[in-house]
């Protein structure tokens, strides 16, 4: 699994993840004591978090 979050000087914070298992990459995440942390401190300024992660649909993939 691959997770970067991005900042804006603005303030904009942008996070994807990349896994080939979505399912099994949320349950350990959710199981993560450290991943629980990370929500409550960060909850007032997100509007999604991990269990309600949106998948995307990619679009284009440069390598």
């Amino acid at each position: 699994m691959s997770y970067s979050l991005f900042l804006r000087e603005d303030g904009l914070v942008v996070g994807y993840m990349e896994t080939p298992d979505v399912e099994a990459a949320l349950r350990r995440m959710e199981k993560s004591a450290v991943q629980q942390r990370w929500q409550e401190l960060l909850a007032p300024y997100l509007e999604v978090g991990a269990a309600g992660a949106a998948p995307l649909e990619e679009i284009l993939h440069l390598d």
